[in-house]
């Protein structure tokens, strides 16, 4: 599951996308407070991002694997 898109009309810019994302693929942009997806290229198809509260983000399918956020 690749970032397609965030929809400006139904992100509200808590920032949850942005907290939940291990790879800094989503910014916030702070000129109109909004989620972007800024780094696609290293975006990890782990799928965090789709628990945004008002679905504004599309993600497109894509490889299935195992994500290792961290040691310990």
């Amino acid at each position: 599951m690749a970032i397609e898109k965030i929809d400006h009309d139904l992100c509200t810019g808590c920032e949850q996308c942005v907290l939940s994302c291990p790879m800094d693929v989503i910014r916030m942009d702070e000129e109109i407070n909004k989620a972007v997806i800024k780094y696609v290229e290293d975006c990890m198809y782990c799928g965090f991002c789709v628990d945004c509260p008002e679905k504004a983000i599309t993600i497109l399918p894509g490889p299935t694997q195992s994500v290792t956020l961290g040691w310990g």
